[in-house]
C-alpha cells in the first residue's frame, strides 16, 4: 500500500504578492498577464474570490466583479524563485517528489514511513515546516494513492489537511460531483449528467465495459477512479512534451508587421528556454485566434531536430504567412510552441553550414518589422 503526500500552495501567486507586500495582505488579490487591457487571470486571493473572480478569467471580467480589487501583473520570475525553495524543502523529506506545477507536488513516503499513521505525521511535518521556510500556507492531503492524495488537500483549502484512509473512501467519495474525478472536463460532465450520473457514488452500478463503450479508455479511467483506485506512481523524472508561448492583444490587430513583431519576440522567448532545457525540436506550431474568438493552429514538421532561433523564426514566420488568413482579418492573439523534443547531444561535430547559421543567430529584427 503506497502513502502519497499532495502538497498544494494557497492562492500561489497572490499569496506570494501578499508576502512580499504586507499592505496588501488580506485584500482582494488579482494577478494577472495584461491587467489593463485584455489578460486573464493567473490567481486570485480568496477575498477576491468571494466575488466569483476564478483563474483563466478575463481580466476585464474580474474588474466588473471586484471592482475595487488590487490587480498586479504576473512576476513569474519571483514565483519560480520560491517554488525552487519549496521543491528542495520537499526533498528534505523523500527523494521522491514528483512536481506537478510551480505550485504543486506528489510526495511518496512509502518506504520512510513504517505505517500510514506516520505517512500522516510526516504531511503534518511538511505543511509545517512551508509555513516555517517560506512565509505561505499550503493544502495538504495524505492518501494511499494519488488521487485520493490530491482530492484530499482540494476539499478544505484554504489551509487545509484532510487525510483519506482506504476504509474512508467510499463515503467521502460518493457525494463528491464526477466533475473531481481527474480527466472529467466540461464536455464529459455534460455527457455523464445525461447519463443521470451527477455525484462519484452514482457510477459504482455502471459496468465498466459500458463506461469503456461510452467514453473510451476514459471510461476505465472513470470506473476505478470513482473507486479510489489509481495505481500511478509518483514520477520524479519526466521529459517535457512541449515549450510555448502566446500573447494576447491589448486590441486586435491587423497590422502584420505588429502581428511578426510579437510573434519573434514570443518565438525568442521558446528558443531560449529550450536551450536552457538542453533540447531541440523537430515540431514547429503557432496558434492564432480571432477578434471573433475562432482559434486555428499551423504546423510543420522538420526532419533534423533544431534549437536554432534562426531556423524556428524561418519556419513561424512562414507558417504565418502562408498558411494563416490574414487579409483584413484582426487577430486577438498569437502564440508559438515547440514540440517533438529530444536531446540535444552533449558532444556534437557541427556542419560548417550549422556552425555559420550559430554563429549568425538573428540578434536584430528581422526585416519588415522595423
Amino acid at each position: 500500500m503506497r502513502k502519497i503526500i499532495h502538497v498544494d500552495m494557497d492562492a500561489f501567486f497572490a499569496s506570494v504578492e501578499e508576502l512580499d507586500n504586507p499592505e496588501v495582505r488580506g485584500k482582494a488579490v488579482i494577478v494577472g498577464g495584461g491587467i489593463e487591457g485584455r489578460g486573464v487571470v493567473s490567481s486570485a486571493s480568496y477575498e477576491a474570490r468571494k466575488y466569483g473572480v476564478k483563474s483563466a478569467m478575463p481580466i476585464s471580467r474580474a474588474r466588473k466583479l471586484c471592482p475595487h480589487g488590487i490587480f498586479l501583473e504576473v512576476r513569474m520570475e519571483r514565483y519560480i524563485e520560491i517554488s525552487i525553495q519549496l521543491m528542495r524543502l520537499l526533498k528534505d523529506f523523500t527523494p521522491l517528489v514528483e512536481p506537478v506545477s510551480v505550485d504543486e507536488a506528489f510526495l511518496d513516503v512509502t518506504d520512510i514511513a513504517r505505517d500510514f499513521a506516520e505517512a500522516v505525521e510526516i504531511g503534518k511535518q511538511v505543511k509545517k515546516k512551508i509555513k516555517a521556510e517560506t512565509g505561505l500556507t499550503a493544502s495538504v492531503g495524505v492518501a494511499t494513492n494519488k488521487f485520493l492524495a490530491k482530492l484530499a488537500s482540494g476539499l478544505k483549502k484554504p489551509d487545509g489537511f484532510v487525510v483519506i484512509t482506504d476504509e474512508e473512501k467510499e463515503n467521502i467519495l460518493k457525494d463528491l460531483p464526477v466533475s473531481e474525478i481527474l480527466g472529467v472536463g466540461k464536455v464529459t460532465e455534460k455527457a455523464l449528467h445525461a447519463m443521470g450520473i451527477s455525484t462519484i457514488g452514482q457510477l459504482w452500478p455502471i459496468p465498466q465495459e459500458e463506461l469503456v463503450e461510452r467514453f473510451g479508455k476514459l471510461g476505465r479511467v472513470l470506473y476505478y477512479l470513482s473507486r479510489g483506485i489509481d495505481n500511478s506512481p509518483v514520477v520524479t523524472v519526466w521529459e517535457p512534451k512541449s515549450v510555448a508561448r502566446s500573447c494576447t492583444f491589448e486590441r486586435d490587430i491587423k497590422d502584420l508587421r505588429v502581428i511578426r513583431r510579437q510573434l519573434y519576440d514570443l518565438t525568442e522567448d521558446v528558443v531560449k528556454q529550450l536551450k536552457e532545457m538542453n533540447l531541440r525540436a523537430k515540431t514547429i506550431t503557432i496558434k492564432v485566434r480571432y477578434s471573433n474568438f475562432r482559434t486555428i493552429t499551423r504546423s510543420i514538421t522538420i526532419d533534423t531536430p533544431t534549437d536554432l532561433l534562426s531556423a524556428v523564426w524561418h519556419y513561424a514566420d512562414m507558417l504565418l504567412r502562408e498558411k494563416v488568413e490574414l487579409k483584413d482579418r484582426a487577430i486577438r492573439l498569437i502564440g508559438v510552441s515547440l514540440s517533438s523534443l529530444v536531446q540535444a547531444p552533449s558532444v556534437e561535430q557541427l556542419h560548417l553550414f550549422e556552425e555559420e547559421m550559430r554563429s549568425e543567430e538573428i540578434a536584430t529584427i528581422p526585416k519588415g518589422m522595423e
